[in-house]
């Protein structure tokens, strides 16, 4: 029974992960196309923040409901309610009526959809994964993620200089209707839906919270992801290309390697998970790969002065990431009872990606209204910095890069250090 309902997550797996790359292709073209509008980059920046913040507002309601329904449903739902923002985007676009404010509309939309959806997705996740192969599991979403952070922007580029952007619309709603289809007629999930009448929208979020509460060793968990997002998106999401251009002269070739390499180091962190034994002491192991990440990724892109050294970098810092994710929720699967499973979840993603919003405006602040600046000036600890960083435009990014790296390392290896978090190990 458990093997058959493995091979029925493989097809979902499979079906999602063209689905994803479609929906990744959509967003870097809508990337292109508003940028292209208004040469701003806090307006790239806006629409990443406009879908975060419904994100993770609605993830604090949406745990009791997914409790309470199926998830099948729900997964279909959402799904299908970000696919009308789509053709709600190729609507306006057709008529020529698209503007960057229907976009941060729909993108906001489809945060409040990813909020029921993702947690729908993960408890679904744990009835169809026998508990051994949890890990192997993330290791393999992990491989997929990457395989499309590597490929989206190249087909998306591509079809976007070809078709524009209704091509790459159509494609993305071509690729929903294949996952709606597989997941409607060949995926039967083993619901386990929750009886009792609905009762006040904050129950759900307490009943969370509750849980928590006597699980100190997962609250600290979520409690220091959180702060680990924090200095990862104040660099990766706004600042990494931004400081390879600069520090390039504009050489967008040396821009796609050095994602391109961030793909890859993902891919094989994924690979390497999904064939290999789980760890035995995977509390440690979650944090050990973020100090690796934080110190040889950050650190190494803060020091590089060349696309060889931020390529390396860029391996270094992504490779570690799919071991993060398989060890944290090899632990949650086997500590969340099932019935508060989507409760759980969803308080978990509003924890840990409450700090993403932030973390990208602040980033995008800091490097040009003060870090840059900064790195101009005479000033002594300007210059001293410079001797490390090196100087001219692309500096004060590199700055950026070197304070994540020894904040992320030193929380990380702080956090491993924590007795509450270290006895998860034991599970």
């Amino acid at each position: 029974m458990e093997e058959k309902l493995f091979k029925k997550y493989i097809i979902l797996w499979f079906s999602q992960c063209i689905s994803g790359l479609g929906s990744s292709m959509t967003g870097f073209a809508l990337v292109l196309w508003a940028y292209g509008q208004s040469q701003s980059a806090m307006s790239v920046s806006l629409m990443s923040f406009c879908n975060y913040v419904p994100y993770v507002l609605f993830s604090l309601f949406a745990g009791d409901f997914i409790d309470r329904h199926r998830k099948k449903t729900i997964m279909l739902v959402s799904d299908s309610i970000a696919a009308i923002g789509s053709l709600a985007v190729f609507a306006f676009l057709v008529t020529g009526h698209l503007s960057v404010w229907v976009i941060y509309i729909v993108n906001a939309i489809v945060g409040v959809t990813n909020a029921f959806q993702q947690p729908a997705s993960a408890v679904a996740m744990g009835w169809l994964v026998p508990k051994d192969k949890i890990s192997n599991v993330s290791g393999l979403n992990s491989l997929s993620n990457n395989l499309i952070v590597v490929f989206h922007p190249m087909l998306a580029a591509f079809l976007f200089a070809i078709g524009g952007l209704s091509l790459v619309l159509l494609i993305d709603l071509a690729s929903f209707v294949f996952a709606f289809c597989v997941l409607l007629f060949f995926i039967a999930i083993p619901e386990q839906v929750q009886q009792q009448p609905a009762g006040s929208p904050f129950a759900g979020i307490a009943e969370g919270f509750s849980f928590l509460k006597k699980e100190k060793g997962i609250l600290y968990i979520m409690l220091t992801m959180a702060l680990i997002n924090f200095f990862s998106r104040l660099t990766y999401e706004n600042i990494l290309s931004p400081m390879v251009l600069a520090r390039s002269s504009g050489n967008n070739i040396a821009l796609g390697i050095v994602n391109a390499c961030m793909g890859v180091g993902g891919i094989a962190g994924g690979i390497i998970v999904s064939i290999k034994k789980e760890s035995r002491h995977k509390a440690t192991a979650i944090y050990v790969s973020a100090a690796l990440s934080f110190l040889f990724g950050d650190l190494m892109m803060a020091l590089g002065k060349n696309v060889y050294c931020w390529s390396v970098a860029a391996v270094a810092a992504s490779l570690p990431i799919p071991f993060i994710m398989a060890n944290q929720n090899a632990i949650l699967y086997r500590k969340i009872p099932s019935a508060i499973q989507g409760r759980v979840f969803a308080v978990r993603n509003a924890i840990q990606y409450s700090t993403i919003p932030v973390g990208i405006i602040l980033g995008g602040y800091l490097a040009d209204y003060v870090l840059e600046p900064f790195m101009r000036s005479e000033n002594a600890m300007a210059v001293a910095l410079g001797k490390v960083t090196g100087y001219g435009a692309g500096s004060g990014m590199a700055v950026m890069f070197l304070c994540t790296g020894v904040c992320g390392f030193t929380v990380s290896m702080a956090s491993c250090l924590n007795r509450t978090i270290r006895q998860l190990n034991k599970i």
